[in-house]
């Protein structure tokens, strides 16, 4: 087992100042369910899963942009979308795997294209224990943005590149 001295030097904590901080820190609350509601959204990831049943799926990961009116609150929060890979959800999933441009079964082994925004309507599902989870009930896709420059990226060869 480390010393805890040994990895916060290597973290750019002094001993004396982690201690401090940790005084002065509030522990985070635990992450909640999202309000239900419409929230614009990147398709983050898509990705071939097995379920424990062993039933094959899609599942769409979906970042938040914007919470519901304007709200950036929840900005970076995921949920997700599990589209079942089965004779009778292939109509369903279809619709929506179609929606990203997913239109043949070799795209689902290809990585989701950068920047699709969409709008994700999200649900409250109460499970039969009393656990809350969210649950998206539907999404359109809105347009694609394009991918901020990077300021530090290499500059391309023969462009005008100067400044």
């Amino acid at each position: 087992m480390g010393k805890l001295s040994d990895i916060l030097a290597s973290g750019g904590f002094g001993r004396d100042d982690f201690s401090q901080t940790w005084r002065n820190t509030e522990a985070a609350d635990e992450f909640k369910p999202l309000p239900p509601g419409e929230y614009v959204c990147h398709a983050d990831r898509g990705e071939l899963k097995t379920a424990r049943t062993g039933t094959p799926s899609y599942s769409l990961t979906f970042k938040v942009i914007e919470g519901p009116g304007t709200e950036t609150q929840y900005a970076g929060r995921l949920v997700w979308l599990d589209l079942f890979l089965t004779p009778a959800a292939l109509p369903m999933a279809k619709r929506d795997l179609v929606k990203l441009g997913i239109d043949s079964p070799e795209k689902l082994e290809q990585p989701l294209p950068p920047g699709i925004r969409c709008k994700v309507r999200v649900a409250l599902r109460k499970d039969d224990d009393g656990t809350e989870r969210n649950r998206v009930v539907r999404f359109s896709v809105l347009g694609i943005d394009k991918p901020e420059v990077d300021p530090f990226a290499p500059q391309s060869e023969g462009g005008n590149d100067e400044f």
